[in-house]
């Protein structure tokens, strides 16, 4: 009986014992197996040939710095710029005349070279397009920063892409993080916007968070950390076919491997065109800098990568849309090796 007993309490303490090891093992498979699946699903799409049709449309457009409407610029700067971008495919340039307020306004203090920068452009590059590159931080994950949800700033936002385009400007771009996937004050916005560039006959471009990569990935992350990486593709289709351009981020993409992160860039260019009008320019971003941080891994985000993923997804995708490009971030990051890759393998 006392034998019994103590066998079925070292049976009961085995059994506790193996609890917490099988739910490790579960929680392993879990999370383990899936990321696994999903490295070597991307790296599989890195593989393959383009083809032809999968280079430059003439369409690509650049964000240069502030440096260029504060005064820091002068015409020799202009003039090395212009020798750097000719032959390329670059057509805008999305100058940071920025940041806007929280209130959505925009001192004109803020960019007091303008007029030059676009005069001279306009003189010698004939053709290329100087847009106003307008952002701020959305008070979407903090307490600070633009609020969408109310109307008046919205309508301060428009009214500030009125005074950059009288100042001048061919159009405006803008960039507001972080965007969460859905928000229809953003929607409303660019509804705003829309009627204003089109009675100006200018275009009206936007920069786009990622789209997500896996079933409910979003929900998942946004559920765990309260902030949001990625759009729905529905929700970027929405965005897409209120614009005249929109420019994906695709980069700071947490990719470890230039193999993975150019599987990334392939998977994202064909989900985007997809949704993309085909009277909409679809950019796709290049790496220009070389930061390393957790989103970040300057190894692994090559413009050699993201070339040849953006086009492997184009040939797969679209290969005959017209209305597509590549937008470089960012001119002061920019090194000598970034220019020639975007060169050789985009041209």
């Amino acid at each position: 009986m006392g034998r019994a007993a103590a066998s079925v309490r070292r049976g009961a303490a085995r059994s506790v014992g193996t609890w917490p090891r099988r739910l490790a093992l579960g929680l392993v498979l879990v999370i383990v197996v899936p990321v696994l699946t999903a490295g070597v699903a991307l790296r599989l799409n890195f593989t393959g040939d383009p083809g032809d049709g999968t280079r430059t449309r003439g369409r690509d457009a650049i964000w240069l710095g502030h440096a260029w409407v504060d005064g820091r610029k002068k015409d020799v700067d202009l003039a090395a710029f212009a020798a750097r971008i000719k032959g390329t495919g670059i057509k805008d340039l999305y100058v940071h005349a920025g940041p806007l307020e929280h209130d959505g306004t925009l001192p004109a203090s803020r960019y007091p070279r303008a007029h030059w920068l676009i005069d001279a452009v306009h003189r010698t590059m004939p053709g290329i397009r100087v847009q106003a590159w307008l952002g701020d931080r959305l008070a979407s994950e903090g307490p600070d920063g633009l609020r969408l949800e109310r109307a008046a700033s919205r309508a301060a936002v428009v009214g500030s892409a009125r005074q950059i385009l009288d100042a001048g400007f061919d159009g405006v771009h803008f960039d507001l993080e972080p965007l969460h996937s859905g928000d229809a004050h953003y929607l409303s916005l660019l509804d705003g916007l829309r009627a204003l560039t089109r009675a100006r006959e200018v275009p009206l471009s936007v920069a786009a968070h990622q789209i997500d990569p896996l079933p409910a990935a979003q929900t998942v992350l946004g559920a765990v950390t309260g902030r949001g990486k990625w759009w729905s593709q529905k929700y970027f289709g929405q965005v897409a076919r209120r614009v005249d351009q929109i420019a994906v981020m695709s980069y700071d993409t947490w990719m470890p491997l230039e193999g993975l992160y150019g599987g990334y860039v392939a998977e994202q260019t064909s989900l985007a065109l997809e949704v993309t009008p085909r009277d909409t320019d679809l950019l796709m971003g290049l790496p220009f800098f070389h930061e390393n941080d957790l989103g970040h891994h300057a190894s692994a985000e090559t413009v050699a990568a993201a070339v040849r993923g953006t086009r492997l997804g184009l040939g797969r995708t679209d290969r005959g849309r017209e209305r597509f490009g590549v937008a470089l971030y960012v001119d002061f990051a920019a090194q000598d090796g970034d220019w020639a890759a975007y060169r050789e393998g985009w041209h």
